[in-house]
């Protein structure tokens, strides 16, 4: 793929991921024609809509002409998401198809620098929020779901625009359907009479993940994604987490949480320096860390047959800083060469002659 296709292929990433997170109203004018339109191409009438605020609300709704006997939640055993997924599937072949020649390497480069980074893009910020909104089981391998986010919309859409895959007029006009209402609207449950769909939130915070533009959950002040109906969540460096964690951090808290992820997350939040000095941590003792130079390693006391080893990450953040974290080890450590040294499967000794750890 020359510069100049890479280019143009991450632009279509971005673009489309900023419409899959965006946080404006819905446009339900759009959203409405469009699913009416595939409704039509499988051979039904237009649905009434029903609006929530938030996939929570929306899974919680039984609206008007939906059956008590029937659950969003269970929503993969509806008659119409097979069919309407099945029409999508056919659209994919067709245009897969045509995909030949030299415009296959375009297309698996395309699929690495667009499609993947986007699934795990919508699937860290859109799929693991609505696992939270399901109270019975969610399967991650949901098809309806699957066919909502937009990364297998950007692929085509870059197939199109990078790789010359030129459409007919009736694959454009499904696909474009398609992006339309992923462009329009939040999540969707498609009954025979009556369509649910779901507001996008009104808050989104992220940050950068990876080296092709992926973006996970994160906000440090308050919920990282939060819908006008009030249900947020929270969520640390794409790690969900209760609120306290962001608001209230405290020893105490942290003590008594019995969820190891949710417990770093916690101490991170506050701090080590201030984790150390709340809870109380006796200091065992202080090494220069020969693995980074300038930063000290220090262990600490931390519960009957552990110590904690507080060491500062040797590379840098993307936020410019450096990340000082904890690292338990076994209690029978006195010397924190030796404990370093233990986390890498090397003697003190060993360790003691890195030239620079990362």
């Amino acid at each position: 793929m020359s510069a100049h296709a890479q280019r143009e292929a991450a632009e279509i990433r971005e673009r489309w991921l900023g419409r899959a997170l965006s946080t404006l109203p819905a446009d339900r004018p759009a959203a409405e024609a469009a699913i009416s339109s595939l409704y039509d191409l499988i051979g039904l009438p237009p649905p009434r809509f029903h609006w929530a605020a938030s996939p929570l609300t929306a899974l919680a709704t039984v609206p008007p002409g939906l059956g008590r006997a029937e659950s969003l939640e269970r929503v993969a055993e509806w008659p119409l998401p097979p069919r309407l997924i099945a029409l999508r599937n056919e659209l994919r072949r067709g245009l897969d198809a045509k995909v030949r020649g030299l415009q296959q390497p375009l297309d698996q480069l395309i699929r690495r620098t667009v499609q993947s980074p986007l699934l795990t893009s919508t699937g860290a910020c859109l799929l693991q929020p609505l696992q939270r909104a399901h109270t019975g089981e969610f399967s991650w391998s949901n098809r309806w779901y699957e066919s909502q986010l937009v990364p297998w919309i950007a692929h085509y859409d870059a197939l199109r625009r990078v790789a010359g895959v030129v459409f007919t007029a009736e694959q454009l006009r499904q696909w474009e359907l398609w992006a339309t209402v992923a462009a329009s609207c939040h999540w969707w449950w498609p009954a025979e009479h009556v369509c649910v769909v779901s507001e996008r939130p009104v808050a989104l915070h992220t940050e950068v993940s990876g080296d092709e533009g992926q973006v996970r959950l994160h906000h440090a002040d308050g919920p990282a994604l939060r819908y006008a109906d009030g249900w947020a969540l929270h969520s640390w460096h794409g790690t969900r987490v209760p609120a306290w964690v962001i608001a209230g951090p405290t020893a105490e808290r942290i003590a008594a949480e019995t969820n190891v992820e949710v417990r770093r997350c916690a101490i991170e939040r506050l701090g080590w320096p201030e984790y150390v000095e709340q809870a109380g941590l006796r200091l065992v003792g202080t090494a220069p860390d020969p693995g980074n130079p300038g930063s000290e390693l220090r262990l600490y006391d931390m519960r009957r047959e552990t110590k904690v080893l507080v060491a500062v990450n040797g590379s840098v953040e993307r936020d410019g800083r450096r990340r000082r974290y904890g690292l338990t080890v076994p209690g029978h450590f006195t010397d924190p060469l030796a404990a370093a040294g233990w986390t890498y499967g090397l003697s003190a000794e060993q360790y003691s002659r890195l030239l620079r750890r990362t």
